[in-house]
């Protein structure tokens, strides 16, 4: 088998909070219906990608997966995922501010709807002036204040309120609260999970006219009401390398900005890559297979786990990248490679 970068058909969802910057970012045509969601590279089974290029063209992405798990997966994945894709990316564009909500954690999602739970970060590829997001609690509050604020409307009251700007990361595990408000596209990249609870909701109706399920009593279970001194991600931004922003249980993700040709190997993860390209097209290059594909803004690509060796290589002076994977290095090996790593462009 001869494997490659494999592009998706365009996966759109439509929410009450959407906007009109996702169809033009991604080069589709325009149109005045609220798009919220891009569901890049999906594995889900209620909106699962459809691959849009090579040999598994119109095909989805489960049941390829399904087919090859340990060298599109990646050995090491597959097996402590039961041969499931474990991650979920997606750009969102939030017009309006969407509801106040928190995930479940693992235990809690499997306990309760037989899924995974729901740990996720924003990248923040654009803001308007003036945009802000919602990110953890900035006072102490108990079970009963929370439910009391719920019912008087006053909760965001209690929730850290953060400015955001371009290139701003947020990572937010299980049981943290959150809404990205008005004004803000961003990358998502979170956990194979669509488990969501409503905490709060303007008290706004749905597309269909009617007000949104909310999920109290279960949020109140997921929450983590600890308060953090700081909810913003720090990273150092710099050119033509790969930077760390998030290192977690769930997922490693990198932001590279290049302007020449930027070889990576990731072939020591043992992982598929998820990379989606924030700004600028790109070309992919297999060095193992000479596979090539092109990678438009807006848009996103799995390379599988037996081909993650490859070059990247600017078409309009620069591109921007996040990549998403997950790190099953041996940490005992890892520490003898450290003072090796930091001279590669990896």
């Amino acid at each position: 088998m001869s494997y490659y970068p494999l592009l998706f058909q365009p996966n759109l969802h439509t929410v009450v909070w959407g906007g009109n910057k996702l169809r033009p970012y991604k080069g589709l045509e325009p149109t005045d219906e609220p798009i919220g969601e891009s569901w890049e590279v999906s594995a889900v089974p209620s909106s699962t990608s459809i691959i849009s290029n090579g040999e598994w063209r119109g095909r989805d992405l489960i049941s390829v997966i399904s087919e090859n798990p340990d060298d599109i997966l990646g050995r090491a994945v597959s097996r402590k995922y039961n041969g499931q894709l474990p991650l979920l990316v997606k750009f969102i564009d939030a017009k309006r501010d969407l509801s106040i909500q928190v995930h479940p954690d693992d235990e809690m999602a499997q306990r309760e709807h037989g899924k995974m739970g729901k740990s996720e970060m924003w990248y923040v590829i654009k803001a308007e002036e003036g945009s802000h997001l919602y990110a953890g609690f900035k006072d102490e509050i108990t079970k009963e204040e929370y439910e009391r604020r719920i019912a008087d409307g006053t909760i965001t009251e209690v929730l850290a309120d953060h400015s955001v700007k371009e290139g701003d990361v947020f990572y937010l595990p299980a049981g943290r609260v959150h809404a990205i408000c008005g004004g803000i596209l961003l990358a998502e990249v979170q956990q194979s999970s669509d488990v969501t609870y409503r905490i709060f909701d303007y008290n706004r109706p749905g597309m269909d006219g009617k007000p949104r399920e909310l999920h109290t009593a279960l949020a109140a279970q997921a929450l983590d009401f600890k308060v953090e001194k700081n909810y913003r991600t720090e990273y150092n931004e710099t050119d033509n390398r790969a930077v760390q922003i998030i290192d977690s249980p769930y997922f490693d993700v990198r932001v590279m900005e290049i302007t020449d040709s930027f070889h990576r190997n990731l072939m020591k993860y043992d992982s598929f890559v998820i990379s989606m390209c924030l700004e600028g097209d790109c070309r992919f290059r297999i060095r193992s297979t000479e596979a090539e594909i092109t990678l438009r803004e807006g848009n996103s690509t799995l390379i599988p786990a037996a081909i993650a060796d490859y070059d990247v290589i600017p078409l309009n002076g620069k591109t921007r990248l996040l990549d998403a994977f997950i790190d099953n290095m041996d940490r005992s090996i890892a520490g003898t490679m450290t003072r090796f790593l930091h001279i590669t462009r990896e």
